[in-house]
């Protein structure tokens, strides 16, 4: 059993608790929030002890820490977690600035910790088959990827002041997925976008609907179309084109009847939100830590791979706002 503290009772700390108390191998300990009225209660539901950060970190017993705070925190904490000796599982991103999560980076290298960064788009069953089909050569060499990332509502203004802009909030999910399953590295994006949604978009320095061009090491191309406000639903899918066949993940509907009556068929549509659409990835990604953990390896989606995420993102930001290609370190 690896016993794991929860730092974080905001929403996806709630997500991320139903998955640590549901775990059959994680003895859900505790958990911490800045407000200890939130955490209390969470920590009731789910059987585990509401403590304060200094004491979750001083406790020999505790194993690992799993960050759902708000992203202004995950360096630091990942530092403080990393010098107690305890492994982290991280929400996305590490840091908004990249000078400071390549520091946290370099701490906990130091400390000799495993650290995963929860991109947990990669435990989706029809994204993970075509990783497994690029990987196996079944689809001959990559030369062309779409992507789509579209949410059904924009978040609140508020929110996107925080955020870091589309880029590194939205799409660097599929900057993650795109190097994880070609197993090519970007070399340069071109990105162009609007605020479509609501003018008070672009008066907080950020867009709600764009399309980033990426060039891949092997001269692949790779097209990603990202909105955050959709009349349909939420909608998500990636395809892959290589010399021998093609392979894609289909946007995903709530059922599969189609009803035919005069005049007209209708069928199932999209899930309501991002939500609905990737909440059976957590437990998944949370039994990869645990593996990890009990096997003594590198977790998936290690630091390198959110630094990467990261630098791929803030390429893309820059792109946004020259209207130039930009190359990627």
């Amino acid at each position: 059993m690896q016993n794991i503290a929860l730092l974080g009772a905001g929403f996806i700390g709630q997500v991320h608790a139903s998955s640590l108390a549901t775990n059959p191998r994680v003895r859900f300990t505790s958990v911490y929030d800045v407000d200890t009225a939130r955490a209390e209660e969470l920590a009731i539901k789910h059987g585990a002890a509401s403590r304060s950060l200094e004491d979750i970190l001083g406790d020999p017993h505790v194993d690992a820490v799993l960050i759902a705070t708000s992203t202004n925190t995950h360096a630091d904490l990942i530092e403080q977690a990393a010098q107690a000796g305890k492994a982290v599982f991280c929400e996305k991103p590490i840091d908004l600035s990249y000078e400071v999560a390549e520091r946290a980076a370099k701490v906990a290298g130091e400390a000799g910790v495993p650290v995963m960064i929860d991109f947990c788009r990669r435990f989706d069953p029809a994204y993970a088959a075509i990783k497994e089909a690029v990987a196996a050569g079944e689809l001959g060499e990559v030369e062309m990827v779409q992507m789509s990332t579209r949410g059904p509502s924009l978040p609140p203004i508020s929110y996107l002041e925080v955020s870091g802009g589309q880029m590194r909030d939205q799409v660097i999910h599929f900057f993650d997925l795109l190097c994880w399953i070609t197993g090519l590295e970007p070399v340069s994006v071109f990105a162009q976008g609007s605020a479509m949604a609501d003018p008070q978009v672009a008066e907080v320095g950020d867009v709600d609907t764009s399309i980033a061009i990426l060039k891949l090491s092997n001269g692949a191309l790779c097209q990603i179309d990202a909105q955050r406000r959709t009349p349909y639903g939420y909608d998500e899918r990636i395809e892959v084109s290589g010399t021998a066949e093609m392979m894609e993940a289909k946007r995903q509907q709530t059922g599969w009847t189609r009803r035919y009556g005069m005049g007209q068929i209708r069928e199932d549509g999209m899930d309501a939100g991002w939500f609905e659409r990737i909440e059976h990835t957590f437990p998944l990604a949370l039994d990869e830590f645990v593996s990890a953990l009990e096997e003594g390896r590198e977790p998936s989606a290690g630091l390198a791979d959110g630094l990467r995420a990261q630098r791929i993102a803030d390429a893309a930001t820059e792109s946004l706002k020259s209207g130039m290609p930009v190359e990627i370190a």
